[in-house]
């Protein structure tokens, strides 16, 4: 699958492997990325294995991004892949630097976190549970439209609400499944740009932050204090917008991390979208939809595509630059959008995000 991702982006480069000055990939449980190469070819190019929870595909792009940048690299690539087993993660306590018993609670198990996290928001800021089932039934209607989607049926908020729980207050169908698949981004510079034509999209800006103390994360579900926690998504949203010189107002098309209902909600407000509690009305009034003011998730996100964890990242930002280019068919946003974004979030407290533009 990584193969073929690599094919496909350098394809649609106009570009062949020997053109790759460096890599960075990675995958969470599928192998080393650069041991690749033994299928692509023998260059002897530097590549760098990245491994950061849900947040390695954007991680790679990160370091390629940064590669170019400083004039190490004229074309870089970035590609992640994964296939995962049936069922949730299964973390162990001393890979994250928690003691056995953590485990032993059952606090590794990230549905446990999921639905911790949106219970309090929900209570918090007036988010009804027909609000989780809409923004699922909204990911499985846009999986329809997508060629690459895994799950490719649509499903009634009905069903979904009514599905068997897992963790109070997430339905089975409210989640992402782990899934499988690949994704590869070709970055270059201006000059390699020009050169070769075809139809870039413009890269404004791409951060990467860890959680700050505080912070109530994936693996550290604790509120610090008395204040709100802090957001690593929050900072790298901010970074990013910044760096970019925009407001999240000029967004047209964004792909927010939706390992389950709840996460697309709480990440409406985190990338600064809306003020928490809106979502309630923008999610019932249509906002979020391929059609509607800000579309998010317009491939179905991680609930419609399933999460394999290394491609993730890399998925959402070949979304958006589909979008930008007009490319996406069924799906395709109205209005010719010019500005898009894209956020994941990783374990233990990982966000990275970009801005791109035409």
């Amino acid at each position: 699958m990584a193969v073929t991702a690599i094919d496909t982006a350098l394809a649609d480069a106009g570009l062949t492997w020997p053109d790759v000055q460096v890599a960075f990939g990675g995958s969470d449980g599928s192998g080393l990325a650069d041991t690749l190469v033994a299928e692509l070819g023998f260059t002897g190019i530097p590549f760098t294995n990245v491994k950061n929870g849900c947040a390695t595909g954007g991680s790679a792009l990160f370091s390629a991004v940064n590669a170019v940048r400083s004039g190490s690299a004229n074309i870089a690539l970035a590609v992640g892949f994964d296939k995962h087993p049936r069922g949730a993660f299964d973390p162990r306590p001393g890979e994250w630097g928690l003691p056995d018993g953590y485990g032993e609670a059952g606090l590794m198990v990230t549905t446990q976190f999921f639905g911790a996290k949106i219970s309090r928001y929900m209570r918090q800021h007036g988010i009804t549970s027909n609000t989780l089932a809409r923004v699922a039934e909204k990911a499985y209607r846009n999986g329809v439209l997508n060629p690459n989607a895994w799950r490719r049926e649509s499903m009634d908020a009905a069903t979904i609400a009514s599905a068997d729980m897992v963790n109070d207050p997430l339905t089975r169908y409210m989640f992402c499944s782990p899934g499988e698949g690949a994704a590869a981004v070709i970055v270059a510079d201006e000059d390699t740009t020009r050169r070769l034509g075809g139809r870039p999209v413009q890269l404004r800006a791409i951060t990467h932050r860890t959680r700050r103390f505080g912070s109530f994360e994936v693996f550290s579900p604790a509120v610090q204090g008395s204040g709100e926690p802090t957001s690593v998504s929050a900072d790298a949203a901010r970074a990013a917008f910044e760096q970019a010189g925009i407001t999240p107002g000029d967004v047209d098309v964004a792909q927010l991390q939706d390992t389950e209902s709840g996460a697309e909600i709480m990440h409406m407000a985190e990338c600064g979208f809306c003020e928490p509690g809106e979502q309630e009305s923008m999610i019932t009034n249509g906002d979020t939809e391929i059609g509607g003011r800000l579309p998010i998730n317009t491939d179905g996100g991680c609930i419609a595509n399933g999460e394999p964890i290394g491609a993730s990242g890399l998925r959402q930002v070949h979304e958006i630059v589909t979008q930008l280019r007009g490319e996406a068919g069924d799906r395709q946003v109205t209005g010719s959008p010019r500005v898009g974004f894209t956020h994941v979030y990783g374990a233990p407290g990982i966000s990275a995000c970009t801005v791109l533009t035409v």
